[in-house]
């Protein structure tokens, strides 16, 4: 059974904290907290690494995983190009529950999947998690649980689906509780698609309904945000990035 590290006691924290480091540059899986859910991470730039997290879910490269970023300034690193309105957002939202699909910077040397050249984007509101993208960089983290079943909220209900898949545990209490839960609403963060506004062909539009709602969105960006009436209109790359699991 993989060790689950409580991170509310010091000495667990510090020795869950360096194992987690290690395993992730040996492209092996860690489960960390987040601000929305938990998430089973791993280094973005290792194929394999990613490879090993899409079999441990039990999905396919067709739903990639987001990128879980250190800090805003690895927005411009990450994405081709950021617009003025994803600017404001992130300026809003992040750290937080906001998940932001960008056209991916055509230098990146990764593969998370099918892509079809765009990647997913956020900065978690976790201190864990940022300790641990501060020290790894860029992760490519999913949502801990086997597809098709809810997403976990704590360390042990991601251990119970992931089991000996992931080499590590970090338990930071319960995920979630710094939004308000609503029930059938999903606590996973709220994706928009950028990629039509980069590339000057349309409005930012809402992939997925979370934590961050289209109103708090509209109050930041106006009409750049298409009408709810628009958003069912997803392209296939929109859809290569939103799967249907949930993810943080």
């Amino acid at each position: 059974m993989a060790p689950i590290y409580d991170c509310s006691v010091d000495s667990e924290l510090l020795t869950g904290m360096r194992l987690a480091r290690g395993a992730i540059g040996r492209g092996e899986l860690v489960v960390i907290p987040t601000d929305t859910v938990y998430g089973v991470a791993a280094d973005a730039f290792s194929p394999a690494a990613v490879q090993r997290l899409l079999d441990a879910k039990g999905r396919g490269r067709q739903s990639p995983p987001p990128v879980l970023v250190p800090g805003i300034p690895t927005l411009a690193a990450l994405a081709e190009q950021v617009p003025a309105e994803v600017d404001a957002l992130v300026q809003a939202f992040w750290p937080g529950g906001l998940t932001i699909v960008l056209p991916a910077a055509p230098s990146l040397v990764w593969d998370l999947g099918e892509t079809k050249g765009t990647v997913a984007l956020r900065m978690p509101q976790d201190r864990i998690a940022l300790e641990i993208l501060s020290e790894t960089g860029p992760l490519a983290v999913s949502s801990a649980n086997l597809t098709g079943r809810p997403a976990a909220r704590t360390a042990a209900e991601a251990e119970a689906m992931l089991g000996e898949s992931v080499s590590v545990y970090l338990d930071g209490g319960e995920a979630g509780t710094a939004y308000e839960r609503v029930e059938g609403k999903d606590s996973s963060s709220t994706i928009v698609d950028a990629t039509a506004l980069a590339a000057g062909a349309g409005k930012l539009r809402i992939l997925r309904h979370g934590v961050i709602t289209a109103e708090q969105l509209r109050a930041v960006v106006g009409d750049a945000l298409a009408a709810e009436s628009d958003e069912s209109d997803e392209s296939d790359d929109a859809e290569a990035v939103a799967d249907t699991a949930a993810d943080t």
